[in-house]
C-alpha cells in the first residue's frame, strides 16, 4: 500500500516537473519569435540566443556551458590538445600581440617565428587592436591550409613577411621530464588529455633507460584537469590493479560509477612526491587525492583548487553541445574535495566556501586523518612564491620579456642550459636597458606610508606630522633606486628562464626553473630522506 502511494507520488511528481519544462520551452520560443519579429532595429538572432542560454546557465555553475558550432574546435583542442594551426604562444603586449614562444619543431618554429615578434597583419588584415583569442582564432584553420603573417621583430626596421603551412598541432601532455639528481625522476604533467598517461608512461620508462631512479616527483602545479579516465590511468602508474580511484554520485542513478584501476602498475613502490599548487583542479586533484587517500605519495604545495564535479558532454541540435554537471566526485577516503557551494548561492549571486561546519573528517588507507570542503591539503605545505614589487613590476610590464627579445637579437647563440649564467656585464647591460623604461611603481612602504597620510588628514594629524612625513616620503624614493640590486638574484633567474627559452625552448626554461624551485627542492630533500618520507606516510612525523 504505502509502495504504491510512494510510486503515485513520484509519477505525479514528474508529471507536475514536465508541465513546466513544456511551459517554460512554449514561453521562451513566443518570446524570442516575438523580439526576432517586432523590436526596432535589426536582431542577431544567433546572438540573441546565445545570450539567453549562457544567462540562464549562469545561475547553475561556471562549468555548465553551451558550446555553439564556432567554438567546437577550441573544446575539441581541451579535450585532446590538437588543433589545426602553427604552433605558438601568443600574448598581448599593449596595442599588439606578440609571440611568447614557438612550440619546438612547430611551423612557427622551423619558419623562424621568434619570441617577441610582433603581430601587424593576418592575411592581409590588420591586427592591431586585436585581443588574443581573436588572433588565435584567424591563426587556427584545417591543416595543409596556408596563412599569411606580417610581424615585426626587434632590431628589424622593415616588417617580415611569412607564408606559413598550418599543421595538426598536438600540445604536449608532459613537456619536460628528467633526472635531476641522486637518482630522482621529475616528469611535468601539464593537462589530462587523451593518451596523457601514456605519454607519463613514455616518459618514465625513457628516464629509466639511462638510470637508476630512486625516487619520482610527478608535478600537478598549474595542471587545470581534463578527461576523468586518464585520472584513473595516470593514477594507475602508481597503484596497483583493482584499487578503486573514485566515484561519481549525481542525481541520475545511471550516471553513477566507480573507477577501478584495471593494468599492471608501473611504478608500484618507487617513493613518490606529488607537487601541487592552487590551480591545480579537477583530474589532478584525483590523482593527488587518491595517492593521499591510499597512502601511495608524499603530496607537497599548497591547497588545491577544489573542483569535485564532473561533466559530461550532450550533443544538441545543429552541431552544437551542451556540457553540463551532472555529479560529484569522490576520492577514495570517501571525501569530496569541491570547495564552492553553487547550490547555495549569496544573494549576490556568487557562491560561497563550504562552512568549517559542514567539513568532515575521513581517514586515509594507513589511518591518516583528511578532510573534504576545499581542494587537496597538502602533507607537506610550502609558501606560494612572493616576488618584490620591483619584480613585480618588471614582469607586469614585459621588460623582462622584452629584455630577452633584445638579448636573442644581440646573440646568435648561447651556452648550453646547464652552462649559461647570467654574467656580471650582461646584468649591466640589463641595468642600462631599463634607463629609459617605464618603471614607476609603488614599493608596499609607499602603500602604507599613503594609508597614514589619509588616515592624519581624516583625523587633522597631518599638520603636525607634515615635516616628517615628506622627509619619510623622500627617503623612501632614495632607498628604492638600490631595489634593483637588492632584488638581483630573483630578476637574475627570471632573466636567465626567459633568455634560455628564446634558444632552448619550452624544456630549457623547465630546466632552468627547477634549478631554483623551491617546491622541487623539498621533494628532493624529503625523497633522499627514507625514514621521513616513510614517518610522514605512516602519520608518525610532524611535516
Amino acid at each position: 500500500m504505502l509502495a504504491t502511494a510512494g510510486l503515485l507520488l513520484t509519477l505525479f511528481s514528474f508529471k507536475d516537473e514536465f508541465f513546466e519544462v513544456s511551459r517554460n520551452l512554449e514561453i521562451f520560443s513566443s518570446l524570442y519569435r516575438e523580439v526576432n519579429m517586432y523590436y526596432v532595429d535589426p536582431v542577431d538572432a544567433d546572438k540573441l540566443m546565445k545570450t539567453g542560454i549562457d544567462a540562464m546557465l549562469e545561475t547553475l555553475d561556471p562549468y555548465t556551458n553551451f558550446i555553439p558550432e564556432s567554438e567546437m574546435e577550441n573544446y575539441r583542442f581541451m579535450m585532446t590538445g590538437q588543433y589545426g594551426g602553427i604552433g605558438a604562444l601568443i600574448k598581448q603586449h599593449g596595442d599588439y600581440i606578440v609571440v611568447t614562444e614557438p612550440y619546438e619543431g612547430s611551423p612557427a618554429q622551423r619558419n623562424d617565428i621568434r619570441a617577441g615578434d610582433q603581430f601587424l597583419e593576418v592575411d592581409g588584415k590588420s591586427v592591431k587592436g586585436k585581443k588574443t583569442e581573436d588572433l588565435s582564432r584567424m591563426l587556427k584553420g584545417t591543416p595543409g591550409t596556408s596563412v599569411k603573417l606580417l610581424f615585426h621583430r626587434e632590431g628589424i626596421i622593415e616588417p617580415i613577411e611569412k607564408t606559413i603551412i598550418r599543421e595538426e598541432i598536438k600540445v604536449k601532455a608532459v613537456p619536460f621530464s628528467s633526472v635531476l639528481q641522486d637518482g630522482i625522476a621529475y616528469v611535468k604533467l601539464n593537462s589530462f588529455t587523451d593518451h596523457a598517461a601514456e605519454k607519463v608512461e613514455e616518459a618514465i620508462k625513457e628516464l629509466r633507460k639511462n638510470s637508476d631512479v630512486k625516487g619520482m616527483i610527478l608535478d600537478l602545479r598549474g595542471n587545470p584537469g581534463g578527461l576523468l579516465q586518464e585520472a584513473v590511468n595516470v593514477s594507475n602508474i602508481f597503484v596497483k590493479s583493482g584499487q578503486d580511484i573514485v566515484s561519481t554520485k549525481g542525481r541520475l542513478s545511471e550516471l553513477n560509477s566507480t573507477y577501478q584501476t584495471k593494468k599492471t602498475p608501473l611504478e608500484p613502490t618507487t617513493p613518490l612526491v606529488v607537487l601541487v599548487n592552487s590551480n591545480s583542479a579537477s583530474a589532478s586533484e584525483i590523482v593527488s587525492g587518491s595517492l593521499q587517500d591510499l597512502d601511495r605519495a608524499v603530496i607537497i604545495g599548497q591547497r588545491t583548487y577544489g573542483k569535485g564535479l564532473v561533466q559530461s558532454t550532450r550533443p544538441l541540435s545543429y552541431n552544437t553541445q551542451l556540457k553540463v554537471t551532472t555529479s560529484k566526485y569522490y576520492i577514495p577516503s570517501g571525501r569530496c574535495i569541491q570547495a564552492l557551494d553553487y547550490t547555495h548561492k549569496k544573494e549576490d549571486g556568487s557562491a560561497g566556501k563550504i562552512p568549517d561546519s559542514l567539513i568532515h573528517e575521513f581517514k586515509t588507507k594507513g589511518g591518516r586523518t583528511v578532510t573534504d570542503g576545499g581542494g587537496i591539503l597538502p602533507d607537506v605545505i610550502t609558501g606560494n612564491k612572493k616576488f618584490s614589487a620591483i619584480t613585480s613590476t618588471l614582469i607586469s610590464k614585459s621588460l623582462i620579456f622584452d629584455y630577452a627579445t633584445y638579448f636573442h637579437t644581440l646573440h646568435d647563440s648561447i651556452a648550453p642550459v646547464d652552462q649559461f649564467h647570467f654574467s656580471e656585464k650582461e646584468w649591466k647591460d640589463f641595468v642600462h636597458y631599463l634607463d629609459n623604461k617605464n618603471m614607476d611603481y609603488t614599493s608596499q612602504s609607499e602603500h602604507t606610508l599613503a594609508d597614514l597620510k589619509k588616515n592624519a588628514v581624516e583625523e587633522s594629524y597631518y599638520s603636525s606630522i607634515e615635516k616628517e612625513y615628506d622627509n619619510l616620503e623622500a627617503k623612501l624614493k632614495e632607498i628604492k633606486k638600490a631595489d634593483l640590486e637588492k632584488n638581483r638574484l630573483e630578476i637574475t633567474e627570471l632573466l636567465e628562464e626567459e633568455i634560455i627559452s628564446r634558444y632552448y625552448f619550452q624544456s630549457g626554461r623547465s630546466f632552468t626553473s627547477l634549478m631554483h624551485d623551491k617546491d622541487v627542492l623539498s621533494a628532493l630533500s624529503l625523497l633522499k630522506d627514507d625514514t621521513r618520507y616513510r614517518s610522514i606516510l605512516s602519520g608518525k612525523q610532524n611535516k
